[in-house]
């Protein structure tokens, strides 16, 4: 039994309450904030450093042993989800000290987004599927104030709509909940997989499997994302940053720990609705990105694809596929939350969010620009960054399981992706400079105009060095692709043999 389990989750816990302490100190909630994830950070990777040494750790929470108790379990896939996390949430907090605002820094900014973190990890940790439920309603209520914070109107309209989807796949996730509980009589995802197994799934079983993909569909935006391109482009930069960076990643591997751990056994049925759902977000991804000209929605269709191309890794559930899609989810985290910052900076110097009124940017921002570009390239999967480890594997895995038609699309899909991005590149940094800076703005109605206005004046320069931190870590882990591996394929072990998973948790 390990207690560093649960420090992921204590640690930005008691920070949160700690900040609310103090909230009319702006400087002091910002230093605590900082150390807070510093020190997550060193939590995060000692983990990690555990599972890599001793194997799957667990922790039983008050001494009850499964299946009758609460227990945290890291895997090599849980220990990585969790790293990646803390250091997306630290560069995302240095981004936040020059552009989020004074205002919101005064209305609990900062603890919300330590109480989000707490959700994330929660999620990645917990070895039942109830507590899945607990630490997504944790995450959804940070993220449901976070939205909102600031009141504009884009951001209130956007909200309803965000909360009445989450509402409504939160009630979806405890029915199905209840009913695998009924059939089942067991709560713990180890044990679970055990009693699927022992009672075949099938029938009753296949449409409760139906059920938890429609609910986690709905969180990670696989097919099910009509709320999602408005939703994320309406809170500041970094609040979206953070939630295209983590909120549909947590659905995902949802997706990846359900249908490898408990339903797995009749692929024909739950795999096949899967791979449709990936072919249909992938298409109609793309053609989002290439329907509009305005940068929130090109950025929020480019995470529609991505999730996608991750289900259809697990689509194919072959040992390639899901190497690759444990490696492509790892990118695609920090990738996402650096195309955001980026992005969002590139409208404030623009004072437009409308490619039509960008242009020139290259000639006053000229690190901002290059480090867009070799971000879109990333993202595309153009070698050797890292995004080609990934895509490379799932293609292989999808080829292998003859998914030709789904290898197809997405490849024919990252080529939108390249050409989407490399377009707003043009459009923003090249050509005459068009901006009429805030009159812009205000035309174009910002996410946050009050905001936008403040930042108008200051200078971006700052702002980009959390940015090149993560465009540094985007460049490592496609240059050491093949160290990273060693960890992914651990990871990717786990999903293509659960007994490893249950034997660590039953202790068998």
């Amino acid at each position: 039994m390990n207690n560093w389990l649960v420090l992921p989750l204590l640690v930005p816990l008691c920070t949160a309450v700690l900040l609310v302490l103090v909230k009319n100190q702006i400087q002091l909630q910002r230093v605590i904030s900082v150390i807070s994830a510093l020190l997550n950070i060193g939590v995060a990777a000692y983990m990690l450093y555990q599972v890599k040494t001793e194997g799957i750790q667990t922790l039983y929470m008050s001494g009850w042993v499964p299946p009758y108790g609460i227990v945290f379990v890291a895997d090599m896939l849980a220990a990585l989800l969790v790293l990646t996390t803390t250091i997306i949430g630290l560069f995302c907090l240095l981004f936040s000290f020059r552009s989020i605002g004074e205002e919101r820094e005064r209305y609990y900014y900062y603890p919300l987004l330590q109480f989000l973190i707490v959700g994330v990890c929660g999620s990645f940790l917990t070895g039942d599927i109830f507590n899945l439920f607990v630490c997504f309603e944790v995450m959804l209520i940070s993220s449901y104030a976070l939205i909102v914070l600031g009141g504009t109107k884009l951001q209130l309209r956007e909200s309803i709509k965000y909360m009445l989807i989450n509402i409504l796949s939160s009630a979806l996730f405890v029915a199905a909940v209840a009913y695998l509980y009924g059939v089942t009589g067991a709560l713990n995802m180890a044990d679970l997989s055990v009693r699927v197994a022992e009672a075949g799934q099938g029938g009753v079983l296949n449409a409760i499997a139906i059920l938890f993909l429609v609910v986690f569909a709905l969180k990670a935006g696989l097919f099910l994302f009509f709320w999602l391109p408005g939703s994320y482009g309406a809170p500041p930069t970094p609040i979206a940053a953070i939630f295209a960076a983590l909120l549909t990643k947590v659905g995902l591997y949802a997706l990846l720990r359900t249908f490898t751990l408990i339903f797995y056994h009749d692929q024909a049925v739950t795999h096949s609705w899967i791979g449709w759902m990936a072919g249909a977000t992938m298409a109609l991804g793309a053609f989002g990105a290439l329907a509009y000209r305005d940068v929130p929605r090109i950025l929020n269709y480019n995470v529609i694809i991505s999730v996608g191309f991750i289900a259809f890794g697990l689509a194919a559930a072959t040992n390639d596929s899901l190497d690759g899609a444990v490696f492509y989810l790892l990118h695609d985290m920090l990738a996402k939350a650096l195309l955001f910052l980026l992005g969002g900076m590139m409208i404030t110097a623009a004072g437009t969010k409308e490619l039509s009124g960008m242009g020139g940017l290259i000639r006053k921002h000229p690190y901002m620009g290059w480090m867009f570009f070799v971000t879109g390239l990333a993202i595309a999967g153009i070698p050797p960054l890292s995004g080609f480890a990934g895509k490379l594997m799932i293609v292989r895995g999808g080829l292998e399981d003859g998914q030709y038609a789904l290898a197809a699309l997405s490849l024919a899909s990252s080529f939108i992706v390249l050409y989407s991005l490399v377009r707003l590149f043009m459009a923003a940094f090249w050509g005459e400079a068009r901006s009429s800076s805030l009159e812009g703005a205000a035309r174009s109605r910002l996410p946050l105009d009050a905001a936008e206005r403040r930042q108008a004046g200051m200078s971006l320069r700052l702002q980009l060095l959390p940015a090149a931190g993560l465009l540094v870590l985007v460049i490592a882990m496609g240059l050491g692709a093949e160290w990273i591996y060693g960890f992914v394929r651990e990871a990717g072990d786990t999903l293509t043999q659960p007994s490893l998973y249950i034997d660590a948790v039953l202790k068998e």
